[in-house]
């Protein structure tokens, strides 16, 4: 919760950028009544303390509920090298990152794959990262969620790695509810390139999975192409994958500073 506070405090400072005016019963601000603007809406009492007129305006709520996942399959906890961060930890951090800004914010947050409740405030924070922190390896994609709020925003953080016909079905039965979104897909550096100026990556290699096979492969180098070519097309399966649901989606690598992915992903679900 610390880092997740540092790396929201950064980004924002602590101020909520997804408000504007529109209908709704909070009040958001006074402004100078224009020209078109209708007699009605005129706040009467504020303009009697001036020489000008005032509307009143209430506050838009851009989206009441905002529901995040996080990839806690097994490939999740791969890493390249002992001092960098795995990718389920830098998920869990960019997720817990944006729900205190959007609990800052006043709104609700609801976690795909927990206890089907929604949080709300500071102790919704503390509820939410003790449910990431216990949820153990599952499934590579978020599972179904009856509950899911309709016109909710929904993000997802993983590697995305699974087949795109899957990875199709699972946004598609998501954005039927129906729900906006956006996904991002969290790689290693080494995972991009296959090692690309890595010694541990020249040569004969063999790959391994846990429990799930491996592959020997006797020059890395002669597949290293191949290899970036498979991922530039898988990534543009994601992304049209991500546009057919109308959704957005965005990437981030664990070397990179994890304030950058946030802020995008804050830029992203502000309201348009």
């Amino acid at each position: 919760m610390v880092a997740a506070d540092r790396v929201a405090a950064t980004v924002l400072q602590g101020v909520h950028g997804r408000r504007r005016s529109g209908q709704g019963d909070a009040f958001w601000q006074f402004r100078p009544f224009l020209p078109g603007d209708p007699a009605t809406r005129i706040d009467w009492r504020q303009s009697a303390k001036s020489d000008r007129l005032f509307i009143r305006e209430t506050e838009w709520e851009a989206a009441q509920t905002v529901a995040l996942w996080s990839d806690a399959s097994r490939s999740m906890e791969w890493r390249s090298a002992p001092d960098r961060v795995s990718k389920r930890e830098r998920a869990d951090l960019l997720l817990a990152a944006l729900a205190a800004l959007v609990l800052r914010g006043g709104e609700r947050v609801r976690l795909i794959g927990g206890s089907g409740r929604s949080h709300a405030g500071r102790a919704g924070l503390t509820s939410l990262v003790d449910t990431v922190s216990a949820i153990g390896k599952s499934r590579s994609l978020p599972p179904h969620d009856p509950g899911l709020p309709r016109h909710a925003r929904v993000v997802l953080i993983g590697d995305f790695l699974a087949p795109l016909e899957e990875i199709h079905a699972a946004i598609a039965a998501l954005a039927a509810r129906p729900v906006r979104g956006h996904i991002l897909q969290v790689l290693d550096p080494e995972e991009e390139t296959l090692g690309e100026g890595n010694r541990a990556y020249s040569g004969r290699v063999l790959f391994e999975w846990q429990g799930d096979g491996s592959v020997l492969v006797p020059r890395v180098e002669t597949v290293r192409s191949l290899y970036a070519e498979r991922l530039r097309q898988h990534r543009e399966g994601l992304a049209g994958i991500a546009a057919t649901a109308g959704w957005g989606f965005l990437t981030h690598r664990t070397d990179q500073p994890p304030a950058r992915a946030l802020l995008a992903l804050w830029q992203a679900l502000a309201p348009g």
